[in-house]
């Protein structure tokens, strides 16, 4: 006899396990399938920062800030640690600082301050380099990504009875049921969360929404003894990659410049993000290279231009590089999440926008909702 679940969610990474939250929270009985034998893709492999700055305006602003709340409970329940809180965007150029001006007057700019060069000095001593402002957001959280994962899934299992058949493949899914490699399940609703694999399950459905797989290069470095970051930090590379402020009218001017004094950064998609781990090593990115197959080679050039931009930021490179690797995943920049209906009770989602922790814990809450309505 099959297993039987009200809901069936295949993918165990974050945006996985946010369903399987939402949906263990309305008294369902979940069951998390996943070929891997713990999550392995970009919900591991990126910064873990929870961002909500910068996020596109309207619903997906709103999303995150719901997804930033999850997660701080989540955090202290699952044992995850908050590494870090907030957002630093150091503005080198004037043109920068112009719109990060232009975003504090908007909605999204709440509880968001901006200094002038000579203030976030002062505030913010680790900055060496030229700049003409400081944003601070104190919006954002950051966790260890690779270790918070099996944190969230093991509290999902103890405190909210969720099943998890890990190693174990879908290979196809009709009806209610789902054949795995390792037996059937029965389930009333699925919940599909392929990451970037647009071509196991629903590929005919997937093929439809423009999605595209990117490549990201990570480090893991050492700075000097004592070094501290305020929170997470981002420069004028990311106002350009980040809709929330590349949409403003005032972006263009800064674009028009970067593409005269950077054009390799832009060719690969670099803006620098820095964030700090407990173990007072910092995790930098990233790249974005877009290929149907990205190669896994991992090219020291690319690397080169993320630890300039920080040295840039921070007057030095830093002390030695530790690790490095890649992660891939699904983007589409018009359609940052993607919820199909191949049927009445099946749901496909994607993150397509590389900021999947961002708004998961959201989406699962929205796409449980909607398969099993709101009572």
């Amino acid at each position: 006899m099959p297993d039987t679940f009200d809901l069936a969610v295949v993918g165990g990474g974050v945006l996985g396990l946010a369903h399987a939250l939402a949906a263990a929270r309305s008294g369902r009985r979940v069951v998390v399938v996943d070929r891997e034998g713990r999550a392995n893709g970009a919900s591991v492999r990126m910064p873990g920062i929870v961002g909500v700055t910068g996020q596109p305006s309207g619903a997906a602003w709103r999303r995150a800030k719901r997804s930033r709340d999850v997660w701080a409970d989540v955090a202290a329940q699952a044992s995850v640690r908050i590494e870090h809180e907030g957002l630093a965007i150091v503005a080198r150029r004037p043109e920068a600082a112009s719109a990060l001006e232009a975003f504090m007057a908007t909605e999204m700019g709440e509880d968001c301050t901006l200094y002038t060069a000579e203030d976030g000095h002062a505030l913010f001593p680790q900055f060496k380099g030229a700049m003409s402002a400081v944003f601070w957001s104190p919006h954002e959280l950051r966790v260890e990504a690779k270790s918070a994962m099996p944190k969230i899934a093991a509290w999902l299992a103890e405190a909210h009875d969720v099943a998890f058949r890990w190693e174990t493949a879908v290979t196809a899914i009709e009806g209610t049921r789902l054949t795995t490699s390792r037996g059937t399940i029965e389930a009333e609703a699925i919940v599909v969360c392929p990451g970037d694999d647009f071509r196991s399950l629903f590929g005919e459905t997937l093929a439809k929404a423009g999605l595209v797989r990117a490549k990201s290069h990570m480090l893991r470095v050492r700075p000097e003894e004592g070094f501290e970051l305020p929170g997470a930090v981002a420069t004028d590379l990311s106002l350009i990659r980040l809709p929330g402020f590349a949409e403003l009218p005032e972006a263009s001017a800064l674009r028009a410049r970067l593409e005269t004094e950077q054009p390799e950064h832009l060719a690969h998609g670099v803006a620098l993000i820095a964030t700090q781990s407990a173990d007072d090593t910092l995790v930098l990115g990233a790249s974005r290279q877009v290929d149907a197959t990205p190669d896994p080679f991992q090219t020291q050039a690319i690397d080169e231009l993320i630890l300039e931009e920080f040295a840039a930021v921070f007057g030095k490179r830093p002390k030695a590089v530790l690790s490095r690797w890649t992660g891939t995943y699904a983007f589409n920049p018009e359609r940052p999440v993607v919820v199909e209906a191949p049927a009445p009770n099946v749901r496909v989602v994607v993150a397509a926008s590389g900021a999947g922790a961002t708004g998961a814990f959201a989406i699962g809450e929205e796409t449980i909702a909607d398969l099993f309505g709101k009572g």
